[in-house]
C-alpha cells in the first residue's frame, strides 16, 4: 500500500563534486536501516555509485534513487552528480523534488556547482537545507564555511547546529533549537553511536550566540512572532519549530546542519531535519502546468512525470517517474501524452539500498520506477487521458566538446548509432549528428570527461567500440573574380562515341547567396534535355575547390554556349564537359579559403574577465561586448571555429572551473593568407596519409 502524500519527503542531494554527497547518501541509508553496512566511495562499495565507470572514476555520473523510512515518513532520496558535465541529472532531480539538501565541503566551502544549482533551486522555488560535511578534515572550518554560505546565498542562511570540536577532534554537534548536545563514538560509526550530553561549558557562550541568530531569523517568519520577540516575550519551543518549518518551506530560512558522513557523525540529526523541517508534497502545494494545477490527491486523475530514463542493454529502459496526481498502479494502462500511445504498466520498482522491491502502486507525491515501457522516455507524461501537458523546462547547458567518431569495426555503424540514441535518452545533453560537409559522425558533450564516459558506456553496456578524433573544421572556398572557361568531352572508341561541349562564365556573389545556375543558351546549340547534366557536372566540380579541395560557395554560373553531336552526345558526356569547364574556370577565378566564424558567449566571474578577453584575442576573436548576468559577466565575441576546438579545458583553467560558454555558427569569412597556406599543407598531408 502506498504512503500518504503528507508522509512523503522527496529530497535531492546536490552540491559540487567532492563535497561527499554519495557518502552522505550512504550514511543516511545505513542510519535508516536500508543497508547493513556503511559503504565507501574509496572502496567502490557504495549503493549509488554502482556503475563500473563511476567506481573507476570515484565520482557520481548518474542520479541514483533510493527510498526508505524514518519516523514513519517515506524519504525518496536522489543522489546527484556534482560534476558540471553531468548536470542534467541534478537538474532533473531538482525538478521533481520539493526539497534539496546542499552538501558543502567544510574545507573548500561554497564552490561553483553549489552556486549554479542553488540558482536553479531558487528558480524552482524548492526548500533548501545545507549539510556542511567533512568537518574532520584538516583545515575544515564550519564557521568560515557558514560565513561563505551567507555571503553567497544571503542572510537567511542560518545555523541550526554547530560542531563540538575542530578538524580531527570533532566529536559531535549542538542542536541550537533544543540547546542539546550529541556526542558520537568515532571508533564505532554504528547506528546507535549517538549519546545525548549537556552542552559543554566552554561552548555555551558560542551556542547561545548562534541560537540568538537563529531566533532572529525564525521570528522574522511572522509579524506577530516578531513583535513578541522584540518585546522580550518568551517564544515556546513548539512555536520555534513551527516557524522554522514554515520558513524553510517558503524559502525564508535555509537551515545549516553539519557532520561527518564517512563516520556516520550527525547523520541521524540530518534525517530528523529532513522529516521535521522539509515539506511534504502536500505542504509544498500543487504543480501548475499550463492551465491545470496538479494537486497531490488520490481521487483525481493520474498525471505522472518521467524525469529520468536509464538505458540498460538487458532490462531495456528503466523509467523513473514522479506521480503528481492520482495513483499509478501495476497491471493498468495509461496514456503517454507525447506519443499518444497506450502503455501497459507491468513491473513497478522501489529501490531500497542495493535491492529492488516490487510495488503494487505509487500514490500522489511519490517517486518510483517502471520497466519495459515501449514508447516512454525522460520528459514524458503518463496520464489517465490524452491531455497535452508540458513541464516548464529547465535550460540545459549546450554541448561544447565535440569529437568525430568512427566504429573500430567496419559494419558496426548501425550498432553504434542505436546505442548512442539509447544513451541520448538517458542524457539529453549529448549531441549526436552527422556533419553534412565533412561526412563525419560528430558526438559532443559538456566536457572531455563527458565524452569519455559516453565512449566507455558504449563499450561496457552495448559492446560498441569507437575511436575519437578532433572534428574537421568545415572550411569552404569562394571566388574573388569572374572567369570564363570551355569544357569539351570527346571520346571515340569504335561504335558510338561520347561528345559534350560547353562554354561557361562564373562570377562571385555576396556571402550567403549560395549557388545560382543560369541557362543562357540560344538557338538550341545545346539541346534543352542536356542542360541539367551540365549543371550536375558543375556542382560536382564545386564539391572540391582549387585551393584545398573544400566545397565552393556563393557563385553564379552561366551556361552561354556549346555544341552537340546528334549521335554521340549524351547526358553523361555533357556532365563531364560541365565538370571540365568548371574546374578550369575556378582555377582562373582567384579562389580563396573561407572559415566558419562562431558567435561565442562566455560566462565568467568578474575577476577573470581580463584573462578571458586576452585569451579570446589570442584566438583571433573579436569581443563584441559585455554585460552582467546572474552574478557573472557575459562576454560576447566572434571567433573562428578553428580556434575553439580545445577551448573548454583552457577556459576551465583560466576561470578556476567557473567559466561556461555556448557557441553557434554566425557566417563564413576569408582565412588570412598565412593561415590559409597552413590549412592547404595540412589538407594535402591528410590526403597523402589517407
Amino acid at each position: 500500500m502506498h504512503k500518504r502524500a503528507d508522509r512523503i519527503r522527496n529530497v535531492a542531494l546536490v552540491g559540487h563534486r567532492g563535497s561527499g554527497k554519495t557518502s552522505v547518501h550512504e550514511a543516511l541509508l545505513y542510519q535508516a536501516g536500508a543497508t547493513n553496512r556503511l559503504g565507501s566511495v574509496v572502496d567502490g562499495t557504495t549503493v549509488s555509485d554502482s556503475d563500473p565507470d563511476e567506481q573507476a572514476r570515484g565520482m557520481s555520473i548518474g542520479a541514483s534513487l533510493n527510498s526508505f523510512e524514518w519516523q514513519d515518513r517515506k524519504i525518496n532520496l536522489i543522489d546527484t552528480p556534482g560534476d558540471p558535465s553531468f548536470v542534467a541529472d541534478a537538474l532533473g532531480a531538482l525538478r521533481v523534488c520539493e526539497s534539496a539538501v546542499f552538501v558543502v565541503n567544510a574545507v573548500m566551502g561554497v564552490e561553483v556547482s553549489t552556486t549554479r544549482l542553488w540558482r536553479r533551486a531558487e528558480e524552482l522555488d524548492i526548500a533548501r537545507l545545507i549539510f556542511v560535511n567533512m568537518l574532520d578534515r584538516e583545515r575544515a572550518d564550519f564557521f568560515r564555511t557558514l560565513d561563505g554560505l551567507k555571503a553567497a546565498f544571503g542572510p537567511h542562511v542560518v545555523a541550526t547546529e554547530i560542531p563540538i570540536g575542530r578538524e580531527h577532534d570533532v566529536s559531535g554537534v549542538i542542536d541550537l533549537v533544543d540547546m542539546k548536545a550529541y556526542q558520537y563514538d568515532p571508533s564505532h560509526p554504528s547506528r546507535d553511536n549517538c549519546t545525548e550530553i549537556p552542552v559543554p561549558d566552554e561552548l555555551m557562550a558560542q551556542a547561545e550566540e548562534f541560537r540568538e541568530k537563529l531566533m532572529d531569523e525564525v521570528a522574522e517568519v511572522s509579524e506577530p512572532l516578531m513583535e513578541r520577540y522584540l518585546e522580550g516575550e518568551e517564544i515556546s519551543h513548539d512555536e520555534i519549530v513551527t516557524a522554522l518549518k514554515d520558513g524553510t518551506n517558503h524559502g525564508d530560512i535555509f537551515p545549516v546542519t553539519c557532520g561527518v558522513a564517512v563516520r556516520n557523525l550527525a547523520t541521524n540529526r540530518l534525517l530528523d531535519a529532513i522529516v521535521e523541517d522539509l515539506p511534504s508534497p502536500v505542504k509544498h502545494g500543487g504543480l501548475e502546468v499550463g492551465d491545470m494545477t496538479l494537486e497531490p490527491s488520490e481521487d483525481a486523475e493520474l498525471f505522472a512525470y518521467v524525469f529520468k530514463t536509464r538505458a540498460d542493454p538487458f532490462a531495456g529502459r528503466i523509467n523513473l517517474f514522479r506521480v503528481y496526481q492520482g495513483v499509478l498502479a501495476k497491471d493498468t494502462q495509461v496514456l503517454n501524452t507525447r506519443s499518444h500511445h497506450k502503455e501497459r504498466i507491468g513491473q513497478l520498482l522501489v529501490f531500497r539500498g542495493k535491492e529492488t522491491e516490487h510495488a503494487e502502486d505509487f500514490g500522489p507525491g511519490d517517486i518510483g520506477a517502471a520497466v519495459k515501457l515501449k514508447e516512454t522516455r525522460a520528459g514524458d507524461w503518463l496520464a489517465a487521458r490524452d491531455e497535452p501537458v508540458e513541464m516548464p523546462s529547465i535550460p540545459l547547458p549546450a554541448p561544447v566538446m565535440a569529437f568525430a567518431m568512427e566504429p573500430k569495426s567496419k559494419g558496426d555503424e548501425d550498432k553504434v548509432f542505436t546505442a548512442l540514441r539509447r544513451l541520448q535518452e538517458e542524457d539529453p545533453t549529448i549531441d549526436l549528428h552527422r556533419d553534412e560537409q565533412t561526412g563525419e559522425q560528430i558526438v559532443a558533450g559538456l566536457s572531455q570527461i563527458h565524452v569519455e564516459v559516453i565512449v566507455d558506456r558504449l563499450r561496457d553496456r552495448f559492446g560498441a567500440e569507437v575511436t575519437l578524433k578532433p572534428p574537421r573544421v568545415p572550411y569552404q572556398e569562394t571566388l574573388r573574380r569572374p572567369a570564363k572557361a570551355h569544357g569539351r568531352h570527346k571520346k571515340q572508341s569504335g561504335g558510338r562515341g561520347q561528345f559534350g561541349d560547353c562554354h561557361i562564365e562564373i562570377e562571385p556573389l555576396e556571402p550567403g547567396s549560395g549557388f545560382q545556375f543560369e541557362d543562357k543558351i540560344k538557338g538550341g546549340v545545346i539541346p534543352h534535355s542536356f542542360i541539367p547534366a551540365v549543371e550536375k557536372g558543375v556542382r560536382e566540380a564545386m564539391a572540391a575547390g582549387p585551393v584545398a579541395g573544400f566545397p565552393v560557395k556563393d557563385i553564379r554560373v552561366r551556361l552561354v554556349d556549346g555544341s552537340y553531336h546528334t549521335v554521340d552526345s549524351s547526358e553523361m558526356a555533357f556532365k563531364l564537359a560541365g565538370t571540365i569547364a568548371m574546374k578550369e574556370a575556378m582555377a582562373n577565378a582567384d579562389a580563396a579559403l573561407l572559415e566558419p566564424i562562431m558567435t561565442v558567449t562566455v560566462s565568467v566571474p568578474e575577476d577573470s574577465v581580463g584573462d578571458v578577453i586576452g585569451d579570446l584575442n589570442s584566438r583571433r576573436g573579436r569581443p563584441q561586448g559585455m554585460e552582467p548576468a546572474a552574478g557573472m559577466t557575459e562576454i560576447k565575441a566572434e571567433v573562428p571555429m578553428a580556434e575553439m576546438l580545445s577551448y573548454a579545458p583552457d577556459l576551465r583553467s583560466l576561470t578556476g572551473g567557473q567559466g561556461d560558454y555556448t557557441m553557434e555558427f554566425l557566417r563564413y569569412e576569408e582565412v588570412p593568407a598565412h593561415l590559409a597556406q597552413k590549412v592547404v599543407q595540412q589538407t594535402a598531408g591528410e590526403a597523402v596519409t589517407a
